[in-house]
């Protein structure tokens, strides 16, 4: 872990929506701390972050909060059979399955593919647009159990972050794809807190994350500072091609408070 690590400042300026931006960062060994530009309705704002690894550094299109959707009147309310999602036969838990038939039903995901995080089960299930799964996978977490980052962690050095701040956050995040100075993508989740999804880091191979990623056992999937780790072959054959050229919507389960205090427009669908 790097004790000290430098960084380039970038001015404010007003930036069109949706333009690529170069992004400066200098990262050392495994790990970085990068300064990155967050673009919310056309507005650019200093923003300074630190890298879990080199999936970190990057050239960057920024997600764009949109608005938010209105809150949806449950299926019984509008007298009609609710929407579900599809899940092809995948064995998921009850609160990962109630989350994408609210999803579909409520339209919560405004047209976009979009992808549940289930840290209770440490895995992701990814939907199309209209909610049909895409595919699954095993994923690892932040190291603490959590649904909350601690506020200033994405401008702190990695030295100062102790175990227990280490947390994958819950929530609803408008999500688009990066890529960093080597080339790879990342999928921006939590741009303010430094929390992406990517390809299972395993440049330290004292953290044996690519065995732990394989384990049948729960308590291995967690490890990482907050990002979300994903077998390389789900995130190229299925995250890179479902988020090319579009926004999209990660829904990161809680694990220590119910999905209503996590979902504004949150209700359960059978």
């Amino acid at each position: 872990m790097n004790t000290d690590e430098s960084s380039r400042s970038l001015p404010s300026l007003p930036v069109p929506v949706g333009h690529r931006l170069a992004v400066g960062c200098r990262a050392g060994g495994a790990k970085g701390i990068c300064l990155g530009l967050l673009l919310i309705v056309s507005i650019g704002v200093q923003q300074s972050a630190w890298a879990e690894d080199p999936w970190q550094a990057f050239t960057l299109t920024q997600p764009v909060a949109g608005p938010q959707p209105l809150v949806a009147e449950t299926a019984s309310a509008r007298g009609i059979a609710p929407r579900r999602a599809n899940f092809k036969d995948e064995q998921v838990s009850l609160p990962a399955r109630h989350t994408a038939n609210w999803v579909v039903d409520s339209g919560d995901n405004l047209g976009m593919p979009f992808m549940i995080v289930d840290k209770a089960q440490a895995r992701v299930l990814l939907f199309d647009a209209n909610g049909q799964l895409s595919g699954s996978a095993s994923a690892l977490l932040g190291l603490a159990v959590g649904d909350d980052s601690v506020p200033g962690i994405g401008t702190r050095k990695l030295s100062s972050i102790r175990p227990e701040e280490r947390t994958t956050p819950a929530g609803r995040f408008v999500v688009s794809l990066g890529r960093n100075l080597q080339g790879k993508e990342i999928l921006w989740v939590d741009y303010e807190h430094a929390i992406s999804l990517h390809r299972v880091a395993t440049g330290n191979a004292k953290e044996r994350r690519a065995e732990r990623l394989a384990s049948a056992n729960i308590h291995d999937k967690r490890i990482s500072y907050g990002c979300i780790n994903v077998p390389v072959e789900f995130f190229d054959q299925l995250v890179s091609p479902v988020f090319k050229g579009t926004n999209g919507i990660v829904y990161v389960l809680p694990e220590t408070r119910d999905n209503h205090t996590a979902f504004a427009t949150y209700y359960r669908v059978e």
